[in-house]
């Protein structure tokens, strides 16, 4: 014989506890439920002490008046003593009855504590679900924001090498950088290093005086394109980082890069202008130093 016959089903659900309410409707009654009506002693005593009445009552009636005289009563008579009799037992039931719903109220009470305590339960699991789901839209959201900031710094350091060949490359400049250095540099960038251009203008303008760092960026309306281009851009990328940082760290690895160290620095030059000059009018040759001292 197979052993597995002989196994009880754990897997088979429970029946229902139903009972009945008050208003003799059937309901669902919360494990360990026990209707105040099962086998409860005040029951058992009313029906006992009923019993007993009536039997009573009835000797009473066959010995003191008898049957064919209390039959041939009037109306009123016999709903007189009726009335009379009966009262001690409708006393009865209605204190019995006031145990049994204090009883069944306190039942109640219990239930709701239980359901409140589920409830309760319930909340808690929902919160920690509704943080998880947070934490998994914030990684989604991070991990396209990663995948999107790829794109935007490479598209950065494009702008920042049409800038650099803008202010770097013009015959008039006096340090004009040779084609094979800018050729090295275009290399670099588009294999694995989009920020070499931001680098070098870095550089540039730190061994630059004020004067000459305005003209780097802002020498010129091509350059002047480039660079407000290279702002607008960095911004987006700030604001979209802002939605999915935190603790700030994805910020401030941006603002530690070369691409936001050259956003800085175009900002101080933007907000600082030397003296005599304004962005938009270009009276002067963009790549003369003017006599001025490179900063070493």
């Amino acid at each position: 014989m197979n052993s597995n016959s002989t196994e009880p089903a754990s897997d088979v659900e429970p029946t229902p506890n139903v009972v009945m309410d008050s208003h003799g409707l059937p309901k669902v009654a919360p494990e360990g439920y026990r209707s105040p009506y099962d086998q409860d002693w005040r029951v058992l005593f009313g029906l006992t002490l009923t019993f007993v009445y009536l039997i009573l009552m009835g000797l009473y009636i066959n010995s003191q008046v008898g049957w064919h005289s209390f039959v041939e009563l009037s109306v009123e008579r016999m709903g007189s003593f009726l009335e009379g009799a009966f009262a001690p037992l409708a006393f009865l039931w209605l204190v019995i009855g006031y145990f049994l719903q204090k009883k069944e109220l306190r039942q109640n009470t219990d239930a709701m504590k239980m359901q409140f305590v589920e409830i309760q339960k319930s909340a808690e699991q929902a919160v920690v679900q509704a943080e998880a789901t947070a934490r998994a839209e914030l990684h989604q959201r991070r991990e396209s924001f990663l995948k999107l900031a790829e794109l935007v710094r490479t598209q950065l350091g494009y702008v920042v090498g049409l800038l650099y060949l803008s202010s770097q490359m013009a015959d008039g400049n006096e340090q004009k950088v040779s084609p094979e250095r800018t050729a090295t540099l275009w290399n670099v960038v588009g294999r694995d290093d989009p920020e070499a251009f931001s680098r070098e203008l870095l550089r540039v303008s730190t061994l630059s005086g004020d004067t000459y760092r305005f003209k780097l960026f802002f020498g010129t309306e091509i350059r002047t394109r480039h660079t407000t281009n290279f702002e607008h851009s960095f911004q987006r990328l700030l604001r979209a980082a802002e939605s999915c940082d935190e603790d700030n760290m994805i910020t401030d690895a941006l603002m530690g890069s070369a691409h936001g160290n050259l956003y800085r620095r175009i900002r101080a030059v933007r907000d600082e202008m030397p003296d005599h000059f304004e962005i938009g009018v270009y009276d002067f040759d963009p790549d003369s130093r003017d006599g001025e001292t490179p900063v070493l």
